[in-house]
């Protein structure tokens, strides 16, 4: 049996082998007693999915157990991206989002991740008060459930097109019809996710000409993990100015993500467009206010933020620490490594359309091409240049490689790395990392997944250079093989 443990973003594990239906009837046992407690069952859930081998089937089986419990739901007809689920949890004034989605985790995987009323992720409060809650039914227990056609019966069950709402709702944050209205190309790659089609549909039928990339359903994403890092997305890169493109936009699995490529089909890293959304609210928004950054996240966000006298604000890694913290500082954005930003004017959760949008309304704003505009960011913030490298492991024995690798990192923090001192060294607050600085501003992280049997090594850097030479430093600190397991 499995002990549900939710992690930076959820709960995520292999499909047939800890992720059954049993399992995610239990998350959703736990969601359905969570509300009964706390008084909020009678405000009801919306479920949402992704285009994940069987994740309809998934969230029908949430949908069942939530009927049980005379919860009614609230569920798009079909795969829409994890914000919109999110968005929709508040729009409702739902007590609580479902969706089911392993974001962009290798294909093998799903998962179940649960949102708050604000639309936010949900804090880690709430998520250890549904584990709480699970705990409390031996493992094995059936779950109650409600047939389907009994729920709908019952008028339990709710479906709605979100597309007019939600297209309204990025229409109120940025001029999409100036964007529909550019001489432009942009080329898309959804990674076969649920984010296919919605750019189109946005900003089509307009003088901009947007194509898309693997737009068909394939719970295989094509052979590769759909996050938009390379060389996931080295297709897209070749044919961006091989199409002549001016700018590339894409998206991980579940849409929450957004990357990003100049006309020349160079990949801009995630710090780097952190950098650039950030900048876009404070010089063409005039949205003067503080950010908040993940401990893996770009120290161009303390930048800027001095720059335009304001402030940043560090958490750890996720959305459940991002999203709260945004509501407590009143922030403009929030953002993580990995690509997934949220905007105050919007949700305290990860939009990748909405980023997306932001990046084309900047390059048209400033009226030069996307690698001029990264350039004249990097003359305002200073040089940045990241990457990271991912360790995977088995999952039986990788708990014990954690412990063993932290505890060993507790007590020997190196002196210097790569011909440089190491001015402060910083233990995370999640308890899975450590990340060390230098008395240049650049910056090692070595942080043990949440989600995934993997070691994380991540670098920010003055030059490309220079990252390199510090993720080598980080393999050799951390004894992590040479050879990914």
């Amino acid at each position: 049996m499995t002990k549900i443990k939710f992690g930076t973003d959820g709960w995520r594990a292999a499909i047939a082998e800890e992720y059954t239906f049993h399992n995610v009837r239990r998350c959703a046992r736990g969601v359905a007693e969570y509300l009964q407690q706390t008084g909020a069952a009678d405000r009801g859930v919306v479920v949402a999915h992704d285009r994940r081998f069987a994740s309809e089937f998934f969230a029908r089986a949430c949908i069942e157990v939530l009927a049980a419990h005379d919860i009614r739901s609230f569920s798009p007809p079909t795969a829409v991206p994890t914000q919109v689920g999110s968005f929709f949890t508040r729009e409702m004034g739902a007590g609580a989002g479902i969706v089911i989605t392993a974001s962009h985790n290798p294909w093998t995987d799903n998962g179940f991740k649960v949102k708050a009323d604000t639309g936010g992720a949900a804090a880690p409060e709430m998520l250890e008060a549904i584990e709480a809650t699970m705990n409390r039914h031996p493992e094995d227990e059936l779950p109650p459930r409600r047939e389907w056609d009994d729920a709908v019966q019952a008028g339990l069950v709710e479906s709605f097109d979100p597309y007019p709402r939600f297209r309204a709702q990025l229409g109120s944050i940025v001029d999409i019809d100036k964007i529909r209205a550019a001489e432009r190309r942009v080329l898309v790659e959804p990674l076969y996710g649920s984010g296919a089609g919605w750019f189109t549909r946005l900003l089509g039928d307009g003088r901009l000409t947007v194509r898309e990339l693997h737009t068909e359903r394939n719970p295989f994403f094509g052979g590769v993990n759909p996050e938009p890092i390379r060389p996931n997305i080295d297709e897209w890169l070749r044919e961006i100015p091989a199409w002549g493109a001016d700018i590339g936009i894409a998206f991980d699995g579940d849409a929450d993500r957004v990357g990003m490529a100049t006309e020349q089909g160079v990949f801009v890293n995630q710090l780097q467009v952190y950098g650039l959304l950030y900048w876009y609210l404070l010089e063409v928004r005039h949205q003067i206010g503080p950010a908040v950054y993940t401990v893996t996240t770009t120290s161009m966000a303390r930048k800027l933020a001095e720059i335009f006298g304001t402030q940043a604000h560090e958490t750890g890694v996720g959305f459940k620490f991002v999203g709260p913290k945004m509501t407590e500082t009143n922030a403009v954005i929030g953002g993580e490594e990995s690509g997934g930003f949220g905007f105050g004017m919007h949700i305290p959760e990860r939009d990748g359309l909405a980023s997306g949008l932001f990046l084309l309304d900047l390059w048209l704003t400033k009226g030069r091409q996307a690698s001029e505009v990264l350039g004249e960011l990097q003359e305002l913030a200073g040089p940045s240049y990241y990457n990271r490298i991912d360790i995977r492991f088995a999952r039986e024995g990788y708990d014990q490689v954690k412990a063993d690798t932290l505890a060993r990192l507790e007590h020997e923090a190196p002196e210097s790395l790569a011909g440089r001192a190491v001015v402060e060294r910083k233990a995370l607050e999640t308890g899975d990392g450590f990340k060390f600085y230098r008395d240049d501003g650049s910056w090692l992280l070595i942080r043990f997944s949440g989600t995934e049997a993997l070691l994380r090594i991540y670098t920010e850097a003055r030059s490309p250079e220079d990252v390199d030479a510090m993720l080598d430093e980080g393999r050799r600190i951390a004894a992590a093989p040479a050879v990914p397991a």
